[in-house]
């Protein structure tokens, strides 16, 4: 029986990214006639039309659509039996495409990226911001090898490693009145007007669920597209939030106008950890990696800003 080569598969995969011969060729790095010629070449050997094309568009025919994804499971598997071979020849190195959700990156990984560098040296971090449902759905496509993220969003069937908790603190104006405790309940939520991150972001979802026990609802439908926006607002005298602390460091550094507080133990928080693909041949690297990813866990206890 006549199989598609590898090749093939990759311009397929190029072409579907693409729809376009000509930028496909480009990002393969190879003349446009030479990958029209292995298409060709990859339809007659399947039997069916992938894509239909003429001077002005490509489109996907319906098995192309459905083929797709197979051929980059495909090239996913290809790629990680390589790195699998390096790995076990030499753990954490080769390349591995990590993805980072958007309130995790800026705050985990300049503290780690040095620490990687030096004790992984020949390891090539490739990262890649997204927000939960597009990392996951890279992850499943062989796009990304592991994610770091909240483990309390739903993640479907992959595999994952808890590395720490990462507690919510309560961010307000200088001048509120919970300002005086030095600690706070979750009842104290009560009347608050909470601002919260827009949909899309995990960590909406996480401090919603700690707003619905204390039977509060978010404020109208004033909602922050990045934690450094929510910040701004709450500074403005709009109302309060929930951050995580890891970001306190960075998002409230010039923030004079801002006070927050710890919540009495058992304190809500949000589980940050790896997933990857259930039987990934990396998954012995992904525990190494996260000794050094678990080194950015917030402190147990910061003090109590103003």
């Amino acid at each position: 029986m006549s199989r598609p080569t590898v090749r093939q598969l990759e311009y397929l995969s190029a072409v579907g990214e693409h729809l376009s011969f000509h930028r496909a060729a480009d990002a393969c790095h190879v003349s446009q006639p030479g990958l029209s010629a292995q298409f060709r070449e990859l339809e007659t050997t399947l039997g069916v039309r992938l894509f239909e094309r003429d001077r002005r568009r490509v489109i996907a025919t319906a098995v192309g659509e459905a083929l797709l994804p197979r051929a980059r499971a495909i090239l996913a598997a290809v790629d990680e039996l390589v790195e699998a071979a390096r790995g076990l020849a030499q753990p954490l190195t080769g390349t591995i495409r990590l993805g980072v959700i958007p309130t995790v990156a800026p705050f985990v990984l300049p503290r780690v990226l040095p620490d990687v560098r030096t004790r992984y040296p020949a390891l090539r971090l490739l990262l890649r911001e997204e927000q939960t449902a597009t990392s996951l759905a890279l992850l499943n496509a062989g796009r990304l090898d592991v994610v770091l993220l909240a483990l309390e969003a739903d993640l479907g069937d992959v595999a994952t490693l808890p590395l720490f908790e990462d507690p919510f603190v309560l961010t307000m104006p200088v001048d509120h009145p919970l300002t005086r405790r030095r600690l706070i309940t979750e009842a104290d939520l009560e009347e608050q007007e909470v601002l919260l991150l827009d949909d899309g972001h995990c960590l909406r979802d996480q401090a919603l669920a700690v707003c619905d026990r204390a039977g509060v609802h978010e404020f109208g439908d004033v909602r922050a597209t990045s934690l450094g926006t929510l910040v701004q607002m709450v500074a403005s005298g709009l109302g309060v939030t929930l951050l995580p602390a890891m970001a306190l460091p960075v998002e409230t550094e010039r923030q004079t106008q801002l006070a927050y507080r710890r919540f009495v133990s058992p304190e809500p928080h949000r589980t940050i950890g790896l997933a990857w693909r259930r039987g990934s041949a990396r998954a012995a690297e992904f525990h190494l990696l996260a000794k050094v990813l678990s080194s950015c866990a917030p402190a147990a206890r910061p003090r109590s800003h103003r």
